[in-house]
């Protein structure tokens, strides 16, 4: 005899597990229109964010001033480093080189002063009055020495040492010059001038009617000629 029929055998009870599950679930609809709570909860919240902005934002600038500050600060360093450095090598150069000079024209003074001292008080020992007859000629020969000796180191100390030369003549100023002279007679005007002409002209003008007449007369006191 053939088995009964099961009718259990062809229900999926996994399917229907699965329906069951979803027919609990509310159905998705539209989303409900904001309250005025949740309106002013976002915009306080907003507000909020706006306000951690510009302090984060006034920071940064704050940060970027200090930043910028720092780099001019450190440009001056390096660039104040550089320029006293120059210069304060090219000053000890040139200081160097003139204390040198100073010394070495010290030095070159101390010698000629004491050339000189010597030089003065050989002069200074010549005792002429002394001089007889026997030994003038010996004595006067060596007191011209000692002074020629004396003007030798006297004109070499000038070529050594400019200071003995005494301060130098300041150039002559140029003379001024004199405005030019206006023609005499530019300011005159044409009346005068004229007048001037005239005086000037008339008498040769009395002399050539002179010299006319006189040849008028000339000529009619000659016979005529048939």
């Amino acid at each position: 005899m053939a088995a009964e029929y099961d009718a259990t055998e062809f229900i999926d009870t996994d399917f229907e597990a699965r329906s069951a599950s979803r027919a609990g679930e509310p159905v998705a609809g539209p989303l409900p229109a904001p309250t005025r709570e949740e309106v002013d909860r976002k915009v306080v919240e907003a507000q909020q964010k706006l306000a951690e902005l510009k302090r984060a934002q006034e920071e940064l600038e704050r940060e970027r001033a200090a930043l910028e500050e720092l780099r001019r600060r450190q440009l001056e360093f390096q660039n104040g480093r550089a320029e006293m450095t120059d210069h304060l090598t090219r000053g000890l150069g040139l200081l160097e080189e003139a204390e040198f000079n100073a010394r070495r024209e010290a030095e070159q003074m101390s010698k000629t002063m004491a050339e000189f001292r010597t030089a003065l008080q050989k002069i200074q020992g010549i005792r002429d009055e002394t001089w007889t007859k026997e030994n003038f000629q010996q004595e006067l020969t060596r007191a011209l020495t000692i002074i020629e000796n004396a003007r030798m180191e006297w004109n070499s100390a000038r070529l050594k040492l400019p200071v003995l030369n005494g301060p130098s003549a300041a150039p002559e100023a140029p003379a001024p010059v004199a405005p030019a002279a206006a023609p005499p007679l530019a300011d005159l005007s044409f009346g005068k001038l004229c007048k001037i002409g005239l005086g000037l002209t008339w008498p040769l003008l009395v002399v050539a009617l002179a010299a006319l007449g006189a040849l008028a007369a000339i000529l009619l006191t000659m016979p005529s000629h048939r």
